[in-house]
């Protein structure tokens, strides 16, 4: 097996962050903290942490503490929605971040220009092509084409469509990182192939020894089949609820009932549209934290990718990174195998 058609595909990807091997690893809420995004760091990739949860105050001290876990490239996920994007920005710009990544909705124009004024380098996620040119426009400086089959909060598009619709349009232009369904080597070669600059990967990571996420979360994971992470479900169209993949439980028919509850204040006049909109979307946070940190995984949200399939022990996050980069090798070798 060699390593070197491998090395030079995602080559973009590891220039960009100055890194060894193109792996991000996925912000994921009350997961992704200081010790899993400096793991992943240190295994060759690029750990993130993920600020959606956190007050500016609280994300200062996860940046320093991941700091004195490793000397080498992270980046911050922040939330688009986030009331206090602002200020988590310049703690991000203050404590000498170098990537930011902004999720979880279409960001401005002006929260693009105030990461890159810190020296930041700004990535996205594009949903879209024609929402990708325009933050291109903007001045964003790659971006995560993430598919249905992520955990959390997820698109209507499946990564298959997405990369077939992106890639090869922007792929020579910008660094594009596929995202959604990222289980092995194997499907992350294919995209290289097709010209993405590295992957992300976020499952993968969550049944690692570095993973700080609740004993009962990672059995969870452990026990899960690709078909028991499911998308939840809009119940009124007036509440555009984005749909949450995660591992059916008593808490995905709550949040059903959850949800026929607020549409029943709306109409009783209880409550405004925006208030009952907030409402819904809070829910998962809260949930999420219940099955994450205190091990409520029956009333809490397990959120899971589709690829929970392949996540079949718990490993360290340098087994997993040394796997797939492997994994993603032989697939290559193959290839010239075949072709031949």
């Amino acid at each position: 097996m060699t390593i070197e058609t491998l090395n030079k595909l995602w080559k973009r990807g590891t220039e960009f962050f100055g890194i060894e091997k193109a792996i991000i690893g996925g912000a994921m809420s009350w997961i992704s903290d200081p010790d899993l995004a400096a793991a992943i760091s240190n295994a060759g990739g690029v750990g993130f942490i993920a600020g959606g949860a956190l007050k500016p105050e609280m994300l200062d001290e996860w940046i320093k503490t991941t700091q004195k876990k490793t000397k080498k490239t992270f980046g911050v996920n922040l939330m688009t929605m986030h009331p206090n994007l602002d200020d988590l920005i310049d703690v991000c710009g203050q404590n000498h971040v170098s990537h930011v990544i902004l999720a979880g909705g279409v960001p401005k124009t002006e929260s693009v220009k105030k990461i890159k004024d810190y020296g930041i380098k700004c990535m996205c996620f594009a949903p879209a092509l024609v929402l990708a040119k325009r933050l291109m426009r903007a001045g964003v400086d790659a971006f995560v084409i993430e598919g249905h089959e992520s955990g959390g909060h997820v698109g209507p598009i499946t990564t298959t469509i997405l990369t077939q619709e992106i890639l090869p349009a922007l792929a020579k232009d910008i660094p594009v990182f596929v995202a959604g369904g990222i289980g092995t080597g194997k499907i992350a070669a294919a995209y290289l192939m097709m010209g993405a600059a590295g992957v992300q990967v976020g499952t993968r990571f969550v049944c690692t020894f570095e993973c700080n996420a609740h004993r009962k979360f990672k059995d969870a994971y452990l026990k899960a089949a690709a078909r028991d992470a499911m998308p939840t479900v809009q119940v009124d169209h007036r509440f555009p609820v984005i749909p949450v993949r995660a591992i059916s439980n008593d808490a995905t028919i709550k949040f059903m009932q959850f949800q026929h509850e607020i549409v029943q204040k709306y109409n009783n006049g209880e409550i405004e549209l925006k208030d009952g909109q907030m409402q819904i979307e809070s829910y998962w946070m809260g949930a999420l934290r219940k099955a994450v940190v205190d091990g409520d995984v029956e009333n809490g949200s397990v959120m899971a990718g589709q690829s929970v399939e392949f996540v079949k022990k718990e490993m360290s996050v340098q087994q997993v990174v040394d796997e797939l980069t492997n994994d993603a090798a032989a697939e290559l070798d193959l290839y010239k195998e075949k072709l031949s």
